[in-house]
């Protein structure tokens, strides 16, 4: 069991009261972590030290910031050992779990270091004789970061890496989830040298985090907001920001469609298929919900995917023997998703491998049949229950893709690839990809959705646009004539 404290000014300090909040393992209910259950006033100490911070840190140049962000990276992945025990103790997930966010979140580390020099901006053409106009691109200020739970690493890097690359200081709030896992991330900053109040860190117990989050919000030095998480909590951080007039980056639930054509690589669609519905038990933002498939090809690869599915290995992971799905987050998920494999079954839908749970170690469970009367049809799972729906030609597979509340990421396979191309370009999502799985992410590219799935990008040069103000600023550089 570990305890934590929160980084305030580069100081470690507990809440309020010393007040704290437990976290328990999923599996057997053993407290994981205690944490600092923060106060609002806890909360606007950690904005002041950054509004502090960001006087000098928005003038560090690039080569420096880029220097420490690179040792960040280093020191994030000297830390496997510790990340793996966190996130086994915190949320359930498998060490191979821990170490594919470990290594991406190194990369996404990395790749806002090489942003430091790309924050560029343009001389604009005026009508006006004399005048050099330029569109300017500055840090905005203080950044309040937000992640979930079952990306940790991954996410709780992407939502602060950014950020501090273009020149903000930024305040992250740990999931209650695992905040244990959450501070490993700003250990390794503050190991990099970063100054202090640059990066801050406070946690809350969940009955406070609304409070905590509008005391950040409302303080005047705030400037960007970004959250990770479900749709349900995204529209009330949407509506607090509205409130305050604060711009937010918002990545939320999913439904991902993967579509296979009639003319796929059945092989190759399984298999795309089993890593995107099951990687992190389905505990993913991009994970495939709704399986789409031509009837003329559903029979091989429903026989195929259950299979798969089924011989997948499921067991606690923190024993020595390696597993592809590990615990859920809790029983939360199990009731959710029991409930909408019994509705489906009384309406039809046929259980073609795994079933309903009694524990958090839930196996991989893929349903057949299943058509829009059902729960599971339109409900995010976030869990290793999957649904197939059977479609009689391409054009009702887009249609069935696009029925859809959210739209973050999308699959399509087939072999003819212009065709795949074209039907990816009509469907509603952020993301799509042909012949390949809908989890996928690399931290160049812009990642965000539509609809349901929120609004903005992480990645890249996305990133800067969304942490940066853009100015408009002029120097006349001749006597300038004025009508009176």
């Amino acid at each position: 069991m570990s305890d934590l404290s929160m980084l305030i000014n580069g100081l470690k300090v507990t809440a309020e009261k010393n007040a704290t909040f437990e976290r328990r393992n999923p599996l057997d209910g053993t407290v994981a972590t205690r944490a600092p259950a923060a106060s609002p006033g806890d909360a606007v100490m950690a904005v002041e030290a950054a509004a502090q911070a960001f006087k000098t840190w928005s003038q560090t140049g690039p080569s420096e910031r880029r220097m420490l962000l690179l040792k960040a990276a280093e020191k994030l992945e000297a830390r496997m050992p510790q990340f793996a025990e966190a996130v086994a103790a915190e949320t359930g997930a498998t060490g191979m779990w821990a170490g594919f966010n470990v290594m991406l979140a190194a990369g996404m580390i990395r790749e806002a270091a090489s942003l430091t020099t790309q924050i560029t901006g343009e001389v604009i053409p005026s009508d006006v004789p004399g005048s050099l106009a330029m569109g300017v691109r500055q840090p905005a200020g203080v950044v309040l970061g937000i992640a979930p739970w079952n990306a940790p690493i991954i996410l709780g890097v992407r939502a602060i890496a950014t950020p501090l690359a273009c020149g903000n200081t930024v305040i992250f709030k740990g999931s209650e989830n695992c905040p244990r896992t959450h501070q490993l991330i700003v250990e390794a900053f503050q190991d990099a040298g970063f100054p202090p109040g640059v990066l801050n860190y406070i946690t809350n117990a969940p009955a406070d985090a609304g409070a905590v989050v509008e005391a950040v919000v409302a303080h005047p030095a705030v400037r960007r907001v970004n959250f990770t998480g479900s749709t349900k909590v995204g529209r009330i951080i949407a509506q607090t920001c509205a409130k305050y007039l604060k711009p937010v980056v918002l990545e939320l639930g999913g439904k991902a469609p993967l579509v296979i054509l009639d003319d796929a690589d059945i092989d190759d669609a399984v298999n795309g298929a089993a890593f995107g519905c099951f990687a992190n038990s389905g505990q993913i933002c991009m994970s495939t919900e709704r399986i789409v498939v031509d009837q003329k090809v559903a029979d091989q690869f429903v026989k195929q995917f259950a299979a798969k599915a089924g011989a997948l290995p499921l067991g606690d992971p923190r024993k020595p023997e390696p597993v592809v799905l590990g615990s859920v987050i809790g029983m939360s998920t199990v009731q959710h998703c029991n409930a909408l494999i019994d509705d489906a079954l009384a309406q039809g839908a046929k259980l073609v491998c795994g079933g309903k749970a009694e524990t958090t170690l839930m196996p991989a469970t893929v349903l057949d049949h299943v058509t829009p009367k059902m729960r599971i049809y339109h409900e995010e799972t976030f869990g290793p229950v999957k649904c197939v729906v059977r479609v009689k030609d391409t054009e009702e597979a887009i249609a069935c893709a696009n029925d859809n509340e959210y739209g973050l990421s999308a699959a399509v396979f087939g072999r003819d690839i212009a065709r795949a191309f074209n039907v990816a370009r009509r469907i509603d999502s952020g993301i799509c990809h042909v012949n390949g799985p809908t989890v996928h992410d690399e931290a160049q590219m812009p990642f965000g959705g539509v609809k349901g799935s929120g609004m903005g990008r992480f990645g890249g040069k996305a990133g800067i646009a969304e942490f940066t103000d853009l100015r408009w600023i002029t120097i006349q550089t001749t006597p300038r004539h004025y009508p009176f």
